[in-house]
């Protein structure tokens, strides 16, 4: 594992409260699409991020959702404000990219967890991979799919993405997919027992996924996610 600083290139607020940080690290960093890095804000003090970005990439990047009086990311981002620094450890998480395989893959993403799909489809896209993969990307209101447009161009270039917002709250002016992400999943798919499924959100939406999932017959061994190392 390493243990890293980073000083602050970038920090950007994408959507209301949610914030793209790119970081530029001391040393070159190895980590594999799909893995998360920890802040280090004190000796028992580590915070954990999705990595934004694919190993194919320059740099770090973060997407990091920070609603006021939530002190846990808060805290990070006053840190970046203040010093223009943070000390990472990298890499983390067992819930990368299989990327031997040659399965399909179904890539499920609640809020911010598009962050862990994103470094996915990234490596996916920079690497010419003609393996299907369909992105789905819940979120509460449509202000919330801040990169949705980047993804959208993504699919128009390349044949093998599908990418279908789900958007749980609409407005009036919303045409898309409507209600809760793994509804629409099951809504689409007869069956799923033939993907590799990687699933990244708040620990709840994610519980929910794998139940739902795994009532469709789908096995553990082909089902991704960090938070199913906790729940």
């Amino acid at each position: 594992m390493q243990k890293i600083e980073c000083r602050l290139v970038a920090m950007d607020e994408c959507a209301e409260h949610i914030w793209h940080i790119q970081l530029e690290p001391a040393e070159p960093v190895c980590f594999r699409p799909g893995q998360y890095l920890q802040v280090i804000m004190g000796e028992k003090d580590k915070r954990p991020f999705s990595i934004a970005n694919s190993p194919t990439r320059n740099g770090l990047e973060l997407q990091i959702g920070a609603t006021p009086g939530n002190p846990y990311p808060g805290e990070v981002l006053e840190q970046l404000r203040q010093t223009g620094s943070i000390t990472v450890e990298l890499p983390l998480g067992k819930a990368w990219l299989r990327d031997e395989s040659t399965r399909p893959i179904l890539l499920i993403a609640g809020g911010t967890g598009y962050s862990y799909a994103r470094s996915i489809l990234q490596y996916l896209l920079d690497n010419e991979s003609n393996r299907p993969v369909y992105l789905y990307w819940g979120v509460r209101d449509v202000s919330q799919l801040y990169e949705g447009e980047e993804v959208l161009n993504w699919a128009e270039s390349c044949n093998a993405l599908t990418f279908v917002p789900v958007v749980q709250f609409p407005d009036e002016g919303w045409h898309g997919r409507k209600g809760m992400v793994h509804e629409a999943v099951l809504a689409d798919f007869a069956s799923l027992d033939q993907y590799d499924i990687y699933v990244a959100g708040r620990f709840e939406m994610a519980a929910v996924v794998r139940q739902t999932l795994r009532l469709r017959g789908v096995d553990d061994e082909h089902l991704f996610g960090d938070a199913y190392q906790y729940i």
